[in-house]
């Protein structure tokens, strides 16, 4: 007949110390649960509190205030008759450990430490809190007397345990763990565990996901038995972005499929399964049945309790095809869910955005776009939360956004801030792309604010700098382009914050940054000028993968004012022009191309390579185009520049996490920003190997012509 269980995963839009706002996410997942004829219902990592707490897991204020909630939830007639399974910070012995707490019908059953915590990276896990490091082993924890009064429990188990249902035995590993070499779910299954679940915490980055996917595929694929993963969404108000994707897995298959990016707080996915496929998987495989002999077993909570029906009619949950998104698509949906949960709780009226008429002030336009787009087509499919929002945010509490366009005059100002060093050709494809998307638009000049900053210099020095172009040194040149990118800072914040007074309407704007990762790697952007913003939504994000998305936007909006922009060459506009035309462009001012940014980037984040490590990969990597003397210039200019601009990192605008070489100082990449920008050691040891490697070619070279 059959043993069939239904089991619920969700995916939660918590926000850190939202107690409240948590606990009704919380409740109405548990109710959405039961509604789908679960038994058993996993929420995502610390969703209680809220995963980005950070220093204020320190504070005694967060653990009881996590027990109060727990204390509603124990109450709450939601969550009777199905056995709950939340996350929550605990205090053990003085201990603090991230932990999972499993209950049914007002008794604890089991509060499961994490074993393996996250801490590279954007993660300091070891920061807050201690791993449990004692394997298949319990203690009794000391419930809080709030807590005795509502369960009649003294203590409670407390460690590395299973709990043990009448018909099945479910297993925990919260996210960190899945990732880690000696995972749980390996001796979990080995023990007999039919049902291992996972809460996360886990943040989207661009192509992530495939790691993911294979990961709980592969966790049910050699041991058998049934996965179960949950994890956050949101920004819960730092600069990851938690991306959904809650999933279940059975016996090496995937069944069920949540969305990776929604607007919606409240996702739940349930999967029925038949633990009598797990039984007969597992039998067949006869080295894991060797092994599982001889296991050291797991300590279990019984739980008077069944999860499966015998019930014949129902069928279990069929293996469905992973649906990935492509890069273009993470980058049009993730940044713009982003800035959607932003804008609604900061509670501001809209964004505002300085429209240069490049790929990466146009990209920007484009995610806020986006975000429009998602924003009526969630209203349209009936998310009355959404509709609450935008209500409050453009203070109208009949309005009904029907397309994306309107709804973005509506929230949505950029700002054209011409000079006289801007060309005409700029002009024209910010204002079209302006008109395409629907954004109340703003054109100005720049040039008198510049020509007062500069007269009070000369009044002060007597002195009147020029650009190069005039006959200007190379720090006259520098001092006048930063000039006119810091007056355009200004203006940005004071129309941010009055243009919507100046049009009758309440409420201020969010400045948005628009400064990509490579230009940011290079320090290639004057320090608090218009990259100095509330947000950046494309911070993390590469120019290379911004062209592609700019032509995805073209393809799938119709902006055909991108082919124009997506076909002109980066340049700042800050020199002037010769002729009427563009003097200067990005990459010869950097000195390197965008496509090298990216790969000295990789290598010196990801690979983890100093310049003399970075010289021997790419002499071999690049040999078939340069020389070894010129890919050690080429790395030589990287790290001078590098090292010169690092600082500005300290004060990088919190951007959008979506590539794993950012070089934000802020969370993720903790480096000096005070350099020896001459290398002299490390440029040394180049010389000393571009010296052998050319000594040997000239042996070789000689030997061939002998």
């Amino acid at each position: 007949m059959g043993r069939k269980v239904t089991v619920a995963t969700c995916a939660l839009n918590q926000w850190a110390l939202d107690f409240e706002g948590n606990l009704g996410r919380i409740l109405q997942s548990i109710e959405l649960a039961r509604t789908k004829g679960a038994r058993y219902r996993l929420g995502p990592e610390l969703e209680i509190c809220g995963y980005g707490c950070a220093d204020h897991f320190y504070e005694s204020d967060t653990l009881l205030h996590s027990f109060q909630v727990l204390a509603k939830l124990l109450e709450s007639p939601v969550t009777q008759d199905i056995i709950c399974d939340v996350g929550m910070p605990v205090l053990h012995k003085n201990v603090r450990y991230n932990c999972r707490v499993i209950f049914l019908n007002k008794k604890i059953l089991l509060i499961r430490p994490k074993m393996a915590l996250a801490n590279g990276g954007n993660y300091r896990e070891l920061r807050w809190f201690t791993p449990w490091s004692k394997a298949r082993q319990v203690e009794e924890y000391f419930l809080p007397r709030m807590i005795q009064k509502l369960t009649g429990q003294e203590t409670v188990t407390f460690g590395d345990a299973v709990i043990a249902t009448k018909d099945t035995c479910i297993g925990s590993e919260i996210c960190e763990e899945l990732w880690a070499p000696n995972s749980p779910h390996i001796a979990m299954g080995l023990d007999g565990i039919e049902i291992v679940t996972n809460s996360s915490g886990s943040h989207h980055e661009l192509r992530k996901a495939h790691t993911r996917v294979d990961l709980v595929r592969s966790t049910t694929a050699k041991n058998g038995g049934i996965y179960v993963l949950a994890n956050l969404r949101g920004c819960d108000g730092d600069r990851l972005y938690y991306d959904g994707c809650a999933m279940i897995s059975v016996n090496g298959h995937i069944v069920a499929q949540g969305s990776q990016f929604s607007l919606d707080d409240v996702e739940v996915l349930t999967a029925t399964l038949d633990l009598e496929d797990v039984s007969s998987y597992r039998a067949e495989i006869s080295s894991r049945s060797l092994a599982a002999s001889q296991v050291q077993p797991y300590h279990r909570v019984k739980v008077d309790f069944a999860l499966s029906s015998h019930d014949v009619w129902v069928s279990p949950s069929e293996p469905i095809q992973w649906r990935y998104h492509s890069p273009e698509e993470e980058i049009s949906l993730g940044p713009a869910c982003w800035l959607w949960d932003y804008l609604r709780r900061s509670k501001q009226a809209g964004f505002f955005l300085p429209l240069s008429g490049g790929i990466d002030s146009s990209s920007t336009a484009c995610i806020v776009f986006s975000m429009c787009y998602q924003v009526c087509k969630n209203v349209k499919n009936g998310n009355q939360q959404v509709l609450l929002d935008v209500r409050r945010i453009v203070n109208d509490e009949t309005y009904t956004p029907q397309d994306a366009r309107e709804l973005c005059g509506r929230i949505f100002t950029t700002c054209y801030m011409a000079s006289e060093n801007s060309s005409q050709s700029t002009q024209d494809m910010a204002r079209l792309l302006a008109e395409q998307i629907g954004s109340y638009h703003i054109k100005l000049n720049i040039d008198m604010a510049v020509k007062a900053i500069v007269g009070i210099f000369t009044l002060v020095t007597g002195k009147i700098p020029q650009f190069r172009l005039h006959g200007g040194s190379s720090r006259e040149n520098l001092a006048l382009q930063n000039v006119q990118a810091r007056v355009r800072m200004l203006l940005a914040y004071l129309l941010a914050q009055l243009s919507l007074w100046t049009r009758g309407m309440p409420g201020a704007l969010l400045v948005l940054g628009s400064a990509n990762v490579d230009e940011s790697l290079r320090g290639y952007f004057t320090k608090y000028d218009c990259s100095s913003a509330d947000i950046n939504p494309i911070g993390g994000i590469s120019k290379t993968d911004l062209r592609h998305f700019i032509q995805y936007c073209l393809e799938t909006f119709q902006l055909t004012a991108l082919r124009s922009i997506s076909a002109a060459p980066p340049t700042a506009e800050l020199e002037p022009l010769e002729d009427g035309q563009v003097s200067q462009t990005d990459e010869a001012d950097m000195g390197m191309t965008y496509a090298e940014l990216s790969v000295y980037g990789r290598l010196r984040k990801i690979s983890k390579m100093g310049p003399y490590s970075m010289f021997c990969r790419l002499v071999s990597t690049w040999k078939e185009m340069w020389t070894p003397t010129q890919v050690a210039d080429k790395v030589k200019h990287f790290f001078r520049s590098y090292a010169i601009n690092r600082h500005k990192m300290t004060s990088l605008t919190p951007s959008y996490h979506a590539e794993n070489y950012s070089p934000d100082d802020n969370r993720f990449d903790l480096r000096p920003f005070l350099y020896n920008s001459g290398w002299p050691w490390q440029f040394h040891c180049i010389d000393e190997k571009v010296l052998a490697l050319e000594e040997r070619d000239e042996q070789q070279t000689f030997e061939e012509i002998d």
